[in-house]
This record gives structure tokens, C-alpha cells and sequence, in this order.
């Protein structure tokens, strides 16, 4: 199964909690000790403490500029701020992909992160992290390296150990690897960490994906749907019971849910219009149920090890290039970005919804200046 492949949001202006006439505020002091009444006596903790940008007594009385500033040192503004949340990201298994891109945004973010890594692949990737072939990948905008707490083996085709057919068991890949279906990896997780607060599905698979529709046999289509799509509701079955209320989930889709990319076959297309619509439905249910938002990020090409596997994935990013409205690459980080703001407060009311990160491109029908019209 191949994996897919901390920004803040600056306020310009903030009001104070309270304001005042300046015929009724004469004094630095004045201000300063109504500030410590509000915070101390009242209750109102998250009222901003004031600061006046120039004396009280000052000639220019009618340009008073108030600002309101954070209790708190570090940054102004409104950050994506996740410290003291747990993140399981499921689908990591190198450093160039979507699930690699996130991992450390919620880590810039402040999270504790955690990956469910492929079973056949777990071994290189600890070997990687463990000899620093990652660390230029792992360093975070502040300088520091991003931190992965636990590495769990995992193979999300498979919900329990009765599910997990001999020939699986005995391949010598799965050898040395143990407690790796999804049920498996959820009680582990629960044993070591007690619970989490964000769930990441950023993993796919079809083993037909390079034929067309008209050629992919039932057992490639269903294996598709299985790994692609299942794999999220049964990780969202699994992990909901030790998931803190309040919490989010993000899985990965592709505009090839709801337009026909030729190429992209095997199932591949079905299995992301299938993942779509159970976004919805989880969404409902797992709110319902827990408290936990459900959002899909239809992302953009990338050129990552997992997505060669298409086969003309260089030539999906031509052509997004040339045709989005932003004529610019897509990177990694920007999905990342976009997953840590929908995980975080700041999203505390969206639910349900594929968030498109791809330069715009979903939304062309004809772009005028493709090489095709202009030739």
C-alpha cells in the first residue's frame, strides 16, 4: 500500500474588550489598573491587555490609536496552535509525500505526532529515521526537527488478525511485524497513549491504476475501494472510541472523484468518489456520535514515489501548471497547511467538506491560453 504522497493567520486589527472616552481615561496608570480589575475581579481572563501607541496627554487627543495585545508572549495574531494534541497520521512511509507534508505542519503546530507506517515498507522508513536520512525533511520553521513520538506498523486493508488471509501472514515482508490490522493498531495506540485528538488517512492503493476502467478486472476495482476507501472508515471505526470529543480527521482525495483523468484508472477514480461520500455520511455520524469533524482535501499532483506509480504523473503537473488559474507548483507543505488549519479551532466549524488545494484547478472547465487552443 503506497503512501500519498505551521502557517498562522495575522490579524490586522483586534478590538479591545472595552473601551473608553478619553475624557474619562487620563492616565497610563488609570488604564492599567482597569485592565487588572477586568482580569482579576470580573473573570474576563481573555480580555486583552490595552496599550495606547502614544501618551494619554497627548495634544493630538482625537488620534488615539488603541491596539489589543496577547497576554500571552510569543507571535500576535491568530495561530494554528495544537499543543497538547495527539496526532495519528496513517499512510507516512517516506518524506516526500501529503502525509509526510502534514505530519510536520501539526507538528509546527505543536502536536505529538504519531504514523502508522505500511508493513513492507516499515522497515526502511525507521531505518531511514533512525541513520538521519530525514532530518533536512524533518526540520520545522523555528529550526527545531519534527519529532515522531511512535512508529506503528500498519496494513489498513485488513480490519482484524481473522481478516489477514495465510499467505499474508507467512510473507516474509509481514516478518518481525506484529499487532499491525487496523483493530490492532487502534489498541495499541489506546495501551501506550490513552487517546488521540487528530486522525490522518494518507494512504492508497490499486494495483491496476494504470488500466483503464474498461480493463480492470473485479478483484483490482474491489482492492482499490478496500485500500483507498474502507480503509478510512474502518480507521475512523476503530480509533473514534479513544478519539477526544472536539477532535478532527482528514483524509486525501483527487479531482479524479468527480472529472474523468484518463490514466487514472484500476477503480482508483471510483475509490475517491466513494471516499467523498463517506466524508459526508462520517461526518454526520462521527459528529453525532464524538464530537469529531470529518474533512477531505482534494489535493493537487505531486510528485511523489507513491504517485509514479500512476505513470504520467510528471505530465498531470504540466498540465496543472499550465492550465490552474495559479501558475505556480504545488508543494507539499501547502496541503500540510491546509490540513493544520482544518484540524485546529480555527476550523471548529467545518465538517464534511473536501477542501480543494490545487492551485485552483477544479475549478476550470477551458483554460484560453492552453497550448492546445493557442496552436
Amino acid at each position: 500500500m503506497g503512501a500519498y504522497a505551521t502557517a498562522g493567520m495575522q490579524m490586522v486589527a483586534a478590538r479591545p474588550c472595552i473601551s473608553a472616552s478619553q475624557g474619562m481615561l487620563t492616565s497610563r496608570a488609570a488604564v492599567c489598573q482597569i485592565g487588572r480589575t477586568l482580569s482579576t475581579s470580573t473573570g474576563f481572563a481573555s480580555c486583552p491587555r490595552i496599550c495606547y501607541s502614544s501618551p494619554l496627554g497627548s495634544s493630538k487627543r482625537s488620534g488615539v490609536a488603541i491596539r489589543a495585545m496577547s497576554r500571552e508572549s510569543g507571535p500576535q495574531g491568530l495561530p494554528i496552535d495544537l499543543r497538547g494534541k495527539r496526532a495519528f497520521i496513517a499512510g507516512v512511509a517516506d518524506d516526500n509525500g501529503y502525509g509526510w507534508a502534514i505530519a510536520k505542519a501539526l507538528a509546527a503546530a505543536g502536536a505529538e505526532i504519531l504514523v502508522g507506517t505500511w508493513v513492507p515498507a516499515l522497515n526502511i522508513f525507521e531505518t531511514s529515521l533512525r541513520r538521519g536520512k530525514f532530518d533536512e525533511s524533518r526540520k520545522l520553521p523555528d529550526g527545531s526537527l519534527m519529532e515522531i513520538v511512535k512508529v506503528y506498523p500498519l496494513d489498513a486493508v485488513y480490519d482484524s488478525p481473522e481478516d489477514v488471509p495465510e499467505d499474508v501472514k507467512g510473507n516474509k515482508r509481514y516478518a518481525g511485524s506484529s499487532n499491525w490490522t487496523v483493530k490492532e493498531a487502534a489498541e495499541s495506540v489506546k495501551n501506550d497513549f490513552g487517546s488521540i485528538d487528530i486522525l490522518v488517512h494518507s494512504l492508497a492503493n490499486g494495483p491496476e491504476v494504470t488500466k483503464p476502467l474498461l480493463e480492470t478486472s473485479r478483484r483490482g476495482y474491489l482492492a482499490a475501494i478496500s485500500a483507498s476507501s474502507y480503509s478510512f472508515v474502518s480507521l475512523l471505526q476503530h480509533f473514534l472510541p479513544i478519539m477526544n470529543p472536539g477532535g478532527a480527521t482528514i483524509s486525501l482525495t483527487y479531482i479524479a472523484s468527480e472529472r474523468a483523468i484518463p490514466g487514472y484508472g484500476g477503480g482508483m477514480s471510483s475509490a475517491k468518489a466513494a471516499l467523498e461520500s463517506d466524508t459526508r455520511v462520517l461526518a454526520f455520524e462521527a459528529g453525532r456520535k464524538g464530537k469529531i469533524r470529518v474533512n477531505t482535501i482534494s489535493a493537487g499532483p505531486l510528485g511523489s514515489r507513491a504517485a509514479k506509480a500512476i505513470g504520467f504523473i510528471e505530465k498531470m503537473i504540466e498540465y496543472s501548471y499550465v492550465n490552474a488559474p495559479l501558475q505556480k507548483e504545488l508543494l507539499a507543505e501547502e496541503v500540510g497547511n491546509t490540513a493544520a488549519f482544518l484540524v485546529s479551532p480555527l476550523a471548529s466549524a467545518i465538517t464534511g467538506s473536501i477542501v480543494y488545494v490545487d492551485n485552483g484547478l477544479n475549478t476550470m472547465g477551458l483554460a484560453v491560453d492552453s497550448p492546445t487552443i493557442s496552436s
